[in-house]
């Protein structure tokens, strides 16, 4: 594979990938803002299960306690490392230029897969909202032609082009939060503050808790591998992270403050599909209606969303030649054709595991890619520190490292608590990763199948690069 780091050779005879995406229209402020919340969150909608696992008061203290020890680190990392690299690719590059191209390449596969788990769920939960109101949705061959069919409605709509997806992102969010500001308003005279204090802490699945908090919670990252895409992303990146995270922090707390306060607690029922039979008790019929119908459109703007970071991830890692070039080959819209292709026809392959099953996977494998990403953060910081940052978390190394501790810690946890299952099959993908990476290096040095040798990762300044040779000494 290509020295993603060696600034000596000439790329003058090889077009860059920039400069043949510079007609195709780039995503602004507020859809770029609406694509982080469903790629983080996407609202409430599964988060039924940290009430069941947990009672009331650990549910809302979770979402007060959770963003500052992952959310705000996950996003400031994510704002500072995007703008020093605003190309499609996000942490493939960070990782590749810190820690060197295998391990960027791991981080890549590992965050792919679970990017794929993660859009597997969607169309499950899609139906398990509406499958009271059309019961015929429950199982069967109605189910499997259900989720096939949306699957590829939803493909074509991420085939359209990537401002289409934010703006659609941009309807379907304000559509899905409404009925919860509605509900939110209607049960005020109904609050109890006293059935948010409830807690057994000798009944507690903590497992279940923390799998669920932070599968709600994480995939701050997931916009980096859009960098390239967003216009002027050096300024709009790191305030859309900062809209986001408190976009996401209020979608989820406020729902579950309502619907725990307003209604006498029964923890068993509290699963998914549950905030709409919440929203019948306190509005009525026509609100549960309608938050039936906000969680299923909610589940399509998190599938096109995530599908969109999916299919960049891969286009951005053909472009720095880690994957055939056939990868980094875009459709007359602009759009990343065999990354979509791939991404669907995994999200296919998947879509029979449970919500729990999916949820344990995925969250196994995004830490082991996470750490990578905490690990090359302060890699860079060390490794240039007078490179260009237009965005900068004002910390120096000491600061840079301990912004990183409370989010490895909460990764342990949901490591030690996972299933002998769930880390079997997690150690088996990386494992895939880990043969996978000098199968493709062989093919490349046969010139079996066509890699890309451009690189757009920038030359950072004389001083950061003998900083390097001495550190490499």
């Amino acid at each position: 594979m290509r020295d993603y780091n060696n600034n000596d050779q000439s790329h003058d005879d090889v077009p860059s990938p920039k400069a043949a995406t510079n007609s195709i229209k780039k995503v602004s402020m507020l859809p770029l803002v609406f694509l982080i919340f469903y790629e983080v969150s996407g609202g409430p909608f599964g988060a039924e299960g940290i009430v069941n696992a947990a009672g009331p008061l650990l549910a809302l203290l979770g979402f007060i306690i959770f963003p500052f020890i992952w959310c705000i680190p996950e996003a400031l990392i994510t704002a500072e490392m995007s703008t020093m690299f605003p190309v499609n690719g996000g942490f493939v590059v960070w990782v590749s230029s810190a820690l060197g191209p295998f391990w960027g390449f791991q981080v890549g596969w590992m965050k792919w897969l679970c990017g794929v788990i993660d859009n597997a769920l969607y169309p499950v939960l899609f139906l398990d909202y509406l499958k009271s109101a059309i019961p015929v949705l429950s199982t069967g061959f109605p189910r499997v032609a259900s989720i096939l069919i949306l699957t590829l409605l939803l493909t074509y709509l991420n085939y359209r082009g990537l401002t289409i997806v934010g703006w659609t992102a941009v309807l379907m969010g304000v559509f899905s939060m409404l009925p919860f500001a509605v509900m939110s308003l209607i049960s005020i005279p109904k609050l109890e503050p006293l059935r948010w204090l409830v807690m057994d802490i000798e009944n507690v699945n903590w497992n279940l808790y923390l799998n669920t908090l932070f599968w709600n919670l994480n995939y701050w990252d997931s916009v980096s591998t859009l960098a390239g895409e967003v216009a002027n992303p050096k300024q709009t990146l790191p305030k859309a992270l900062y809209y986001g995270v408190i976009f996401v922090a209020l979608s989820n707390f406020l729902p579950l403050l309502s619907g725990t306060g307003a209604i006498p607690l029964n923890r068993e029922l509290w699963t998914d599909g549950y905030l709409a039979e919440v929203a019948g008790t306190i509005g009525g019929g026509w609100l549960s209606l309608w938050v039936q119908v906000a969680a299923a459109t909610s589940n399509m703007g998190m599938f096109i969303a995530e599908m969109s970071s999916d299919s960049f991830q891969l286009l951005g890692m053909a472009e720095l030649g880690m994957l055939p070039e056939a990868f980094s080959k875009r459709s007359r819209y602009g759009t990343p054709l065999l990354g979509i292709v791939c991404s669907a026809s995994g999200v296919l392959l998947l879509s029979g595991l449970s919500f729990q099953e999916i949820v344990a996977a995925e969250n196994m494998l995004y830490c082991g890619g996470m750490v990578l990403e905490f690990v090359a953060f302060v890699r860079m910081r060390m490794k240039y520190p007078a490179a260009s940052r237009p965005y900068k978390i004002p910390v120096g190394i000491v600061g840079s490292v301990l912004i990183c501790v409370p989010p490895i810690v909460l990764i342990c946890l949901v490591v030690v608590l996972s299933t002998l299952k769930v880390a079997v099959v997690s150690f088996v993908m990386v494992m895939v990763g880990f043969l996978m990476k000098p199968c493709l290096d062989h093919m490349d040095g046969k010139r079996w199948v066509k890699f890309s040798v451009s690189c757009d990762l920038p030359e950072f300044q004389k001083e950061s690069q003998e900083m390097e040779e001495s550190l490499l000494r």
